[in-house]
């Protein structure tokens, strides 16, 4: 069971390195693979050869395939114990460094082989020009997958890139907004039904320390939530989810519904109510291949403060737009996207999207919709529970465009 409302990833808009021991060995070995194409053409020989040569030939490239495998398996329990440093560069933070942790446990010992594994997933990194970003995201799957706590919690200090409010903005004018908050989110399901689950919400947040240029877009346009402050929510979720991989599924569905509302009698300072929508579909045509569909909705009515109108782009959806580059009340998205294995441990994916936002459903119309495309690399870091570490490029209008480093599939 995911979310996927909040993310835990590592994402620039200009340029992005994440360096591992064992990334930097797959770099390697996708090197040797391209320049040496005999290697790969090895297992396609449908004849077997008796002759002595050939037994040499053959033999050698087992090995070879041996050493591989026992390296891989050397480092994903080394990738189980040590964190992974990151390097990036952005625009609007300069260099920063961290460190990024993920793990896929079974905290039911005793239904080992019927409840589906819990991910854990830590992310702490600074910057040069004094930016602090950590988050804590879970997924705890408890007692043969009948109780899910899905929770995100973050503690943040950075600038970020205003655009505007709407679907018609001019890319070329943005301004830098400066601030810090904490946010924490977390949903209880329960099971109640096959493979549906229904549960409290809340959702927390405290925005401070915020600076504006004082001809900002924010102040001249009296925008709710110029001064931040504090905002607490109690909603419903409700979930179905009949994918047996959260993390990289190749068939079933999922679908989840989340409603927030922040009055004032529990301290909050906008009084507003948030809906969000995800449903996804999967397929597996053939052999590993895999096709997936997502659709999403957003719905923020009320006095909404900006920083939690409804945003288009990011990691997951319309990935190639800078996160909030598009907002309004309201936001509608979709994609597919084509996963395939290369060889051994690696993959390529390649998706399109098209999405948009506006002020209320009614606003909607055809001519606005943005188109996000592009691809990535996939390099299995957990072959027990088939979870990947993924690697996007991805390409919006207007020159929009963004590298993206997580792990798990984007939807």
């Amino acid at each position: 069971m995911d979310k996927d409302l909040s993310c835990d990833s590592y994402i620039t808009t200009d340029i992005t390195f994440m360096l591992t021991f064992r990334f930097s060995y797959y770099l390697i070995v996708i090197s040797l693979l391209f320049a040496t194409p005999v290697l790969a053409q090895q297992d396609t020989i449908p004849a077997i050869d008796t002759s002595a040569a050939n037994k040499t030939a053959a033999d050698t490239s087992i090995k070879k395939q041996s050493k591989f495998d026992n390296f891989n398996q050397k480092m994903e329990r080394l990738f189980k114990i040590i964190p992974v440093p990151i390097i990036t560069y952005s625009t609007e933070s300069g260099n920063v460094f961290g460190l990024a942790k993920f793990n896929l446990i079974t905290l039911s010992k005793k239904f080992d082989s019927i409840t589906k594994p819990s991910k854990l997933s830590e992310v702490v990194t600074f910057s040069t020009k004094g930016d602090i970003n950590v988050s804590v995201t879970n997924e705890l799957v408890f007692n043969k997958n009948k109780y899910i706590i899905l929770s995100y919690i973050n503690y943040k200090k950075e600038p970020e890139f205003f655009y505007g409010i709407g679907n018609e903005i001019d890319p070329d004018v943005y301004e830098k907004t400066e601030y810090s908050r904490f946010r924490f989110n977390s949903s209880h399901l329960f099971l109640v039904g096959k493979n549906f689950y229904i549960g409290p919400g809340i959702d927390l947040a405290y925005y401070y320390d915020i600076k504006l240029d004082s001809n900002s877009y924010l102040i001249k346009n009296d925008v709710t939530g110029q001064k931040g402050g504090f905002t607490l929510g109690l909603g419903l979720a409700a979930a179905y989810d009949s994918r047996v991989n959260r993390y990289n599924p190749d068939g079933g569905a999922y679908v989840i519904a989340l409603v927030n509302s922040h009055p004032s009698f529990l301290g909050s300072v906008y009084q507003y109510t948030k809906f969000d929508l995800d449903a996804r579909k999967y397929f597996n045509p053939w052999y590993k291949h895999v096709i997936a569909l997502q659709a999403t909705t957003t719905y923020a009515w009320g006095d909404v403060p900006f920083y939690d109108l409804a945003m288009l782009g990011g990691d997951n959806k319309m990935r190639g737009y800078y996160q909030g580059a598009y907002r309004d009340n309201v936001l509608v998205d979709a994609q597919v996207e084509y996963r395939m294995p290369v060889w051994n441990i690696f993959g390529i994916t390649a998706w399109v999207g098209t999405g948009r936002v506006a002020s209320s459903y009614s606003d909607l119309s055809f001519d606005g919709f943005k188109i996000s495309y592009g691809g990535g690399i996939r390099i299995r870091v957990d072959s027990k529970n088939n979870t990947n570490l993924r690697i996007d490029f991805g390409f919006g209008q207007h020159g929009f465009n963004g590298t993206y480093i997580n792990f798990a599939e984007a939807f």
